[in-house]
């Protein structure tokens, strides 16, 4: 299949680890050039390095997306750096977390981060001749997982910005999807942490995954960059679960 991304221009926010350093790799890896960013600059950098042995032009900058001046500077700047833009993938999450500080975090990075990034970006996209663009959810949008809390509220609220989204900029041109990950083990992340500290709670999920184990990061890459390449022409306003069978609901 080609999906036609050689030579295209993709931003990813918070890429320097996990899945949205796989999805810029991905990205990279089919020849896109890629303008990254994170809060932290040690982590930043490595994944800069990576991503240049990639063979691809990348752009690479600190930031905080709950910094709304911050995060469309950045917007314009890698647009500007990479000569246009045709994917925008809006990754930063505030996680996981109980109370007003966590509803704050979640509002500000999770919702108004992609929210923020896709108005500053649809300039830029609206010249691509295959613009797209995705939100990273997860499954913690689509059912009960035991806790109510602001991540599971906040990562809803993309779904639906996201499907509104996409039929106000269809017109456009510019396609709007977004994916939602179940549990995706990766070394340092939420899941290797909840492992090590709550074993039951980490076992009781896995035990909840159909094919027998976690998800990893670059199989979240890969439906991501599916979405985003031309492949994915005719989709625009879905929700990709990308869970191993995790969830259980049935959806039409």
């Amino acid at each position: 299949m080609e999906l036609n991304l050689a030579g295209k221009k993709a931003v990813v926010t918070a890429a320097s680890r996990g899945i949205g350093l796989a999805i810029a790799q991905s990205l990279a890896d089919e020849g896109a050039s890629v303008a990254i960013c994170a809060r932290s600059e040690g982590g930043l950098e490595s994944a800069h390095k990576d991503l240049e042995t990639r063979g691809v032009q990348v752009f690479s900058q600190s930031v905080d997306v709950a910094d709304g001046d911050a995060l469309r500077a950045f917007i314009g700047a890698a647009a500007e750096a990479l000569g246009g833009l045709d994917i925008l993938v809006c990754n930063a999450s505030g996680g996981s977390g109980m109370g007003d500080a966590a509803w704050q975090a979640n509002l500000d990075i999770d919702v108004l981060g992609a929210a923020r990034a896709v108005e500053a970006a649809t300039p830029a996209l609206s010249e691509s001749d295959a613009a797209s663009v995705v939100f990273i959810s997860s499954t913690a949008a689509l059912e009960y997982l035991g806790v109510p809390q602001p991540y599971n509220a906040l990562k809803a609220a993309m779904i639906t910005h996201a499907s509104d989204l996409a039929q106000a900029l269809a017109r456009s041109g510019i396609r709007v999807n977004s994916v939602s990950p179940g549990p995706i083990y990766f070394e340092g992340g939420n899941w290797e942490m909840i492992k090590n500290a709550m074993p039951a709670i980490y076992e009781n999920a896995l035990a909840q995954c159909a094919i027998g184990r976690m998800g990893r990061a670059d199989e979240v890459a890969n439906a991501v960059t599916f979405l985003a390449s031309s492949a994915a022409s005719l989709i625009t306003g879905a929700n990709l679960v990308v869970d191993g069978g995790f969830t259980k609901r049935v959806g039409y």
